[in-house]
């Protein structure tokens, strides 16, 4: 491996999964050198900061302090929230990497990437992709479905009286689903490892399943009979704006779960748990239940 550092954009870690936080630990546990990307300086930057990450804060819209960040590194982690912009920090960070000769740069992407994908975010995935693969940084694709932690805060906040209410379809519905820490081990594998052919797409995914075995292992892991209620993709939405959702979110959620829920009606279609996380990660997927009863959802 080379002595220059790794850059891990998204490493003080945010509220959709924290993989950026994940990698950059993974890779100081290697002992490999990590530049940290951070929004601001704060205690969990100087976390990072203790386990001898180098920390830089910067904005992924600033063309200035992304550039700075990328000067001297050997590879990217890129992973931008689920909010407005990304295309906008795609165009900067791929013009900053190819400036600065970077032949390494794993993106973190939606499971689902093309130009007729049924969420706008998935639709601004594939163009981000393609933005990257222009840019000659030797991309690397990871593309992952729904986060555990993200369907733990969907049903965090919408548990009221032991009753989830949320727009999933029935008890049938499938979720393809999967850890930020299994995401996280997946893009340590492919940036430490050039093997792995640039240009390529890996999906990721931990576990497909059903909505009732979902809110059945919620009420095992609360103790309590815990049951689910339908409502529309409107009452969902507008109860998702009101608790500060950020609109870019609850546009990409909507129109997931209106595919998932169509996906259901057409047998014939289905996704399967990858074999990349233990082939790229070195471990098999860790399961919802085992991330639920490891987490808090009642908190």
């Amino acid at each position: 491996m080379s002595d220059r550092p790794i850059l891990v954009t998204g490493a003080a870690g945010g509220t959709q999964g924290k993989t950026g936080r994940h990698v950059a630990e993974m890779l100081r546990k290697r002992g490999l050198p990590v530049r940290a990307f951070v929004r601001k300086l704060d205690e969990r930057s100087e976390h990072l900061r203790e386990l001898g990450a180098e920390v830089v804060a910067g904005d992924f819209l600033d063309f200035k302090s992304v550039k700075a960040a990328v000067e001297g590194v050997s590879a990217i982690y890129f992973a931008y929230p689920v909010q407005d912009g990304l295309l906008d920090a795609t165009a900067i960070m791929a013009a900053a990497a190819r400036q600065a000769g970077v032949t390494r740069l794993v993106d973190l992407e939606m499971l689902i990437s093309s130009p007729d994908a049924p969420t706008p975010r998935m639709r601004q995935n594939y163009f981000s992709e393609q933005v990257f693969e222009w840019a000659q940084v030797g991309a690397l694709h990871l593309r992952a479905t729904v986060f555990y932690e993200n369907l733990r805060e969907l049903a965090r906040t919408s548990l009221t009286e032991n009753t989830i209410r949320l727009p999933w379809g029935n008890d049938t519905t499938l979720v393809p689903l999967v850890g930020a820490e299994d995401v996280a081990r997946v893009a340590v594998g492919l940036l430490t490892n050039t093997t792995f052919a640039a240009g390529t797409a890996y999906p990721v995914v931990g576990q497909v399943i059903s909505l009732a075995e979902i809110i059945a292992t919620f009420g095992r892991v609360l103790g309590r009979d815990i049951r689910y209620e339908e409502v529309t993709d409107e009452e969902w939405r507008s109860a998702a704006l009101a608790r500060n959702f950020n609109p870019h979110a609850v546009g990409h959620l909507s129109g997931l779960w209106q595919a998932f829920r169509a996906r259901g009606a057409r047998s014939n279609q289905t996704i399967e748990v990858t074999p990349t996380i233990e082939k790229i990660g070195g471990a098999p997927p860790k399961t919802f239940e085992q991330f639920v009863r490891a987490s808090n959802i009642a908190g």
